[in-house]
């Protein structure tokens, strides 16, 4: 589109993300809803290349320091910017020559006032260019881009073959997951009616709401969706409420359930039962509403109440607990690929104290025979399995019934269940 550079949005955006600290999932939206009326392929170009770049940063960085000089941490952030993302297209997108590629950022630094280390971009670049075909990356932190101290940790816990297939499956290409509201709609109807669109549908085989769906432009164009007769909704996150045994009758609490989708999936699973959504602000609790609106579902309220805090009020109150907790967000690096650079070893360790502290307060909730639900979107092993073992430690009431760890891959994100029935 005339007028309209989309390698400068791409710079001005990845800026916000790495260097001023804006979150890539909501930023990046923010961003491609402001720039709806760019052509399908432009904001595709848009979303590849500052998703790539953010995700790839740490490889990035590593063969620009092989070619430059001046380190990359040493780098002003606009021109460190720039760097970055003519080296993420060199490697990883085809749409220009390299040459080209090389052409434009060395445009935009003199646009944006650095004609003065024009010359920097375009020997920096041109060489990394000419010498792409005999890079190699040995080490996994390098290869896969993910910081060393991740790398570790999951060796120790997984072991280096297994480690390995973890990151490469975070950088899987991935369709997007959707869980079809089945009171409303079959998934073969809905999937003739986006077919009829040019989208295109594959239904899961695996798990029974489930759909994936690819070549679309953006959701809020999908009248269907508008109309809640789907849901965004990850594989994994889908497999909660079914491995709890959410039933017909039941009363169920999600006590951090924003934005919603295990609640909804519950309110559909309960027909005439009730789902109780909690979450900590009233941000939050307004999310989980409209989507609640949206989607029109009868028997699910939310409310706004910190899971820290016990409700006297909801003591042994009900059938299933469902405690998808705040974690470190490990899983789902392809979704939020910044994630993994704004987490640390400290930060591991306040969110498993959280986790017990909400666990140790939410498990009263559950009544006698009834379900306590335990997730995280995380790969870490001492939030995941050696949490439960810390609360069956102090829970004896508690046994385990089911508990599964998966691996992201192309069908899902990274994630944790495990359901706990109190005896």
């Amino acid at each position: 589109m005339a007028g309209i550079n989309l390698r400068e949005i791409a710079m001005e955006t990845v800026i916000e993300i790495l260097e001023n600290g804006q979150f890539s999932h909501i930023y990046l939206k923010a961003v491609l809803d402001k720039y709806g009326y760019l052509e399908k392929n432009e904001r595709a170009f848009l979303n590849r290349l500052v998703n790539g770049t953010v995700e790839r940063k740490l490889q990035l960085d590593y063969i620009i320091d092989s070619f430059s000089k001046t380190k990359v941490k040493k780098m002003k952030p606009l021109i460190r910017t720039i760097m970055r993302l003519g080296v993420y297209e060199i490697y990883y997108m085809d749409a220009v020559p390299d040459s080209a590629t090389c052409n434009e950022y060395v445009k935009l630094a003199k646009k944006r006032g650095f004609a003065g280390l024009s010359g920097f971009v375009n020997g920096i670049l041109r060489n990394i260019a000419r010498e792409k075909s005999h890079m190699e990356f040995k080490e996994l932190w390098i290869k896969y881009s993910m910081p060393q101290w991740i790398v570790d940790k999951w060796i120790a816990d997984y072991g280096k073959e297994q480690t390995e297939e973890i990151l490469k499956g975070f950088l899987e290409p991935e369709e997007l997951c959707i869980r079809v509201n089945l009171n409303k709609i079959s998934r073969e109807d809905l999937a003739e009616q986006l077919k009829g669109q040019g989208i295109t549908v594959r239904i899961c085989d695996t798990v029974e709401s489930a759909c994936y769906i690819s070549d679309y432009d953006s959701l809020t164009a999908i009248p269907e969706f508008n109309e809640g007769l789907f849901y965004v909704q990850d594989y994994s996150s889908q497999r909660v409420p079914y491995m709890a045994g959410v039933a017909a009758g039941q009363q169920v609490i999600d006590v951090c359930a924003a934005p919603g989708g295990k609640a909804l999936h519950c309110g559909e699973l309960v027909a005439d039962g009730s789902v109780l959504a909690r979450d900590l602000t009233d941000q939050k609790v307004a999310l989980i509403q409209e989507n609640i609106n949206r989607t029109g579902a009868t028997n699910v309220k939310a409310q706004q109440w910190d899971a820290t805090v016990l409700d006297e009020d909801s003591i042994r109150k009900y059938d299933t607990v469902i405690a998808d907790l705040p974690c470190s967000g490990l899983g789902i690096i392809r979704k939020k690929p910044d994630i993994k650079y704004n987490q640390t070893e400290e930060s591991l360790s306040e969110l498993t104290k959280l986790q017990s502290q909400i666990l140790d307060t939410v498990c009263q909730y559950v009544k006698d025979g009834g379900t306590l639900c335990y997730s995280t979107c995380t790969i870490n092993k001492d939030e995941n399995e050696n949490q439960v073992e810390n609360f069956l430690s102090s829970h004896s009431e508690f046994t385990i019934e089911k508990m599964t760890q998966l691996f992201p891959d192309k069908e899902h994100d990274g994630f944790f269940i495990c359901v706990m029935k109190k005896n």
